[in-house]
């Protein structure tokens, strides 16, 4: 999962936690995923969710590695 991850999160210039965020997003099961930042400088990965859309191939690559 995190190699995914890793791949997905630097094709699109994008924290890993965005990306995960973003698959979180997109699970039919999941009305809104839940994410905290303890720090401001961990803010801007959670909001960058907003403007990332993942492909159907990098969905369907990150929900196969997470099985």
């Amino acid at each position: 999962m995190l190699a995914a991850l890793d791949e997905i999160a630097a094709a699109h210039g994008a924290p890993v936690a965005t990306v995960a965020l973003a698959w979180l997003a997109a699970q039919p099961t999941i009305t809104a995923p839940i994410a905290s930042a303890r720090t401001v400088e961990q803010l801007p990965a959670l909001l960058g969710v907003a403007g990332l859309t993942l492909t159907d191939a990098e969905l369907a690559r990150l929900t196969e590695a997470s099985a």
